[in-house]
């Protein structure tokens, strides 16, 4: 299969061809996801803070902890265009900031990078995309935005909120986004945004009628135990899986099962 490109997220959006995006973080679980064969696009996430460092939300997310990631997913990928998140911090400090840590990404090895937010940031979005840096932007539940939303909430409830999200996604379409990430809105709000803008709208909890589709490769694979969370659904028990696996481990060892005849040297 050829490279997928920024171009072909649009086509398909035009052709009524669903998107399949995962957000990935390390090479192993690149080189599976090339091997499916069934992949759009891959985003190195800044919630690789909480999947992969442990910590409560994104915002101790650094640019360097990004590239290092993004370096990873990339060597394990070949077809799917490599989106990378701009972490908090990275651009809000101005737009030379967002700049020069925009081109560390690419560098990096992604095709695009993700920004979260609104007109707020559009003036950054358009010296990218003049500088041929293609973004994806992020609207909605945008999760570097915690502490004004007072928490991870469903977003787009009340009527200002709303609209303001619908003109955000048009803001950005005008600012050069070739596509928008929108988190945890209501259904007829996905609907209403995907319908407000020509690029393509990938959902994240924001119901069935968006152009594709974007989950955390560790949460479709059950990777996390008593995971609640409604948008998600588990293609796995990954948990139980990995966990048996271990125990049974140990049992070989300690039973003096393993190592084997077939897994020593003569």
């Amino acid at each position: 299969m050829r490279k997928i490109t920024v171009r072909d997220f649009l086509k398909k959006k035009q052709k009524g061809e669903k998107l399949v995006l995962l957000t990935c973080y390390d090479y192993t679980f690149a080189r599976i996801i090339e091997d499916s064969g069934s992949v759009d696009g891959v985003l190195v996430g800044d919630s690789l803070g909480m999947v992969v460092k442990g910590e409560t939300d994104t915002l101790g997310v650094s640019i360097e902890d990004v590239v290092y990631h993004t370096k990873a997913v990339s060597r394990g990928l070949k077809t799917p265009l490599i989106i990378a998140d701009m972490p908090f911090g990275s651009y809000q400090a101005g737009i030379e900031v967002g700049i020069n840590n925009a081109i560390r990404l690419i560098k990096a090895g992604a095709d695009a990078v993700k920004i979260e937010g609104g007109r707020e940031v559009a003036g950054l979005i358009k010296k990218l995309v003049s500088f041929g840096i293609p973004v994806m932007g992020h609207l909605g539940m945008t999760p570097q935005y915690k502490n004004i939303f007072g928490g991870y909430r469903l977003r787009g409830k009340d009527r200002k909120t709303k609209e303001r999200i619908v003109e955000d996604a048009r803001v950005l379409e005008e600012s050069g986004v070739f596509s928008i990430v929108l988190e945890m809105v209501p259904e007829s709000l996905g609907r209403e945004v995907q319908e407000a803008v020509s690029v393509p709208v990938i959902g994240i909890g924001a119901g069935r009628y968006t152009a594709g589709q974007i989950l955390v490769i560790y949460d479709i694979l059950g990777l996390y135990k008593d995971l609640n969370i409604r948008f998600v659904r588990q293609y796995a028990n990954g948990y139980d899986i990995f966990r048996d696996s271990i125990k049974k481990y140990a049992e070989d060892i300690k039973e003096g099962r393993f190592p084997g005849e077939e897994n020593v040297f003569n």
